[in-house]
């Protein structure tokens, strides 16, 4: 049983699987099919609200339009599951969130973890830096994101977790090699820097608090917080790297601070939709908890 109109599950469809063929094998039906109920759709609300591309996006139309389906998505599995339909029992709801790679790789499995194990929750995870994360909110892509805003998206609800403190890294031989008298402008302007994508700002905004300049030192992408850390470790370069993962590197003296009184630390915070839904509210709980036990309190750097 299903209470959304099946062109709108079209449309959500298509935008959460990137394409009318994803679309199409996800609902068990033809592309054809998929692009008759969308053009039905755009008809009816007199919008052009998916663009045609590879990937497929949302028009802003249509994101206006999925943040409402999102909403209504969640709702009516939790109606069906409140009314013991059977559909609700063989469909688990699936909540959409977006959250740093970082939070990914040290708390936040374990948050996602206790609502699966006892409600049977599904998760939809986008993984976005958390400086943009909230874009994801406002396009309707995801219900609730861990972002580094404070300030609350248009109907939204901000909950504080905690703050994830990172530090400046790199194996002993390249601190040896690249920084023999320590940090200044030369030595961080020459020395290779690792960047986890185009988003990533950390390293900028240390080489700035250390140097007040804007430097272009060589870089390498990784994008993989795991890979991140080994890198370092292997001497690809320097990064800022999460507190909670440099524990066993710098036991086994693989990797060492680059300036050990220095650190970055991120505020990060919960934003989800104003909605009343339950699934939301375990989700908001577990990864209230999980942040507790995951993410230092706020600190300033000295």
């Amino acid at each position: 049983m299903r209470m959304l109109n099946p062109q709108l599950a079209a449309f959500v469809a298509v935008l959460d699987e990137g394409s009318f063929d994803g679309a199409a094998r996800r609902l068990a039906l033809t592309p054809s099919a998929i692009s008759q109920r969308i053009k039905a759709l755009e008809d009816r609300l007199g919008q052009v609200l998916v663009l045609r591309q590879s990937p497929s996006r949302a028009t802003p139309a249509g994101e206006r339009l999925l943040r409402g389906v999102q909403q209504m998505r969640l709702l009516e599995a939790e109606i069906l599951g409140d009314f013991a339909v059977e559909a609700a029992r063989t469909t688990p709801v699936t909540v959409a969130i977006a959250v740093s790679a970082d939070s990914l790789a040290t708390w936040v499995l374990a948050a996602l973890a206790e609502p699966h194990r006892r409600d049977g929750l599904l998760f939809d995870v986008r993984v976005e830096d958390q400086d943009h994360s909230a874009n994801l909110l406002r396009d309707g892509s995801v219900l609730g994101a861990i972002t580094a805003d404070a300030r609350p998206v248009q109907g939204c609800t901000v909950k504080k977790l905690g703050v994830m403190r990172y530090l400046p890294i790199a194996s002993p031989d390249f601190v040896a090699r690249h920084f023999p008298e320590g940090l200044d402008a030369a030595s961080l302007g020459a020395a290779p820097m690792l960047v986890f994508n185009r988003k990533d700002a950390l390293q900028w905004r240390f080489i700035r608090s250390v140097t007040h300049a804007r430097l272009a030192p060589p870089m390498h992408y990784l994008p993989s917080s795991t890979a991140f850390v080994e890198g370092a470790a292997l001497g690809l370069g320097w990064a800022m790297a999460p507190e909670a993962m440099l524990e066993q590197p710098f036991a086994q003296g693989v990797l060492q601070p680059i300036a050990p009184a220095r650190w970055l630390d991120v505020p990060l915070y919960w934003q989800h939709w104003s909605i009343r839904s339950a699934a939301l509210a375990k989700v908001t709980d577990a990864l209230l908890h999980a942040a507790r036990q995951g993410l230092r309190g706020a600190r300033s750097s000295p």
